[in-house]
């Protein structure tokens, strides 16, 4: 079984136990490290994850991980974290979960557009581009991703 085709069917096998967590089960990267895999897997939930979250859901991957035997008989290392401001926003959610953030937005078709991100829905954000508000449809998002700044955004 390939690394993807492992990825898949634990992602198939861990939304559900997250989801119970209150977790969104964001990314699982499955990948060979000399003789051991290494797995991790990446969850967030609306206001963030904190440390004890991140400890709960390690000790649920791991009970099902053993629990169904998921990983086969080969060594592995187990990584649970929540992602950080580098994953792109490819989902509803991740927009959500970023207003008030600088963004970098790729549109089909056009330049990148850099702007605040003020709101989002299911299908679109709405972003503050140089003073100036413009709506994007998420179905024109070819890649987006949050700026990291580093001074404190004021709000107005």
């Amino acid at each position: 079984m390939s690394a993807s085709d492992t990825g898949d069917r634990l992602a198939e096998e861990l939304v559900a136990p997250m989801l119970a967590l209150g977790l969104d089960l964001e990314a699982i990267d499955v990948s060979a490290a000399g003789k051991r895999r290494v797995l991790r897997v990446a969850v967030d939930k609306d206001g963030g994850v904190t440390m004890d979250e991140i400890a709960e859901a390690t000790r649920e991957v791991s009970r099902v991980l053993d629990e169904r035997g998921l990983m086969g008989e080969r060594a592995y290392t187990l990584e649970v974290s929540s992602r950080g401001v580098d994953r792109p926003l490819t989902l509803p959610r991740h927009w959500r979960r970023n207003v008030g953030r600088l963004v970098k937005v790729a549109v089909a078709g056009e330049d990148e557009v850099t702007g605040r991100l003020l709101a989002a829905d299911e299908e679109g954000v709405e972003l503050d581009v140089a003073g100036s508000p413009r709506r994007v449809a998420l179905s024109q998002v070819t890649t987006a991703k949050v700026q990291i700044e580093f001074t404190k955004h004021e709000e107005s």
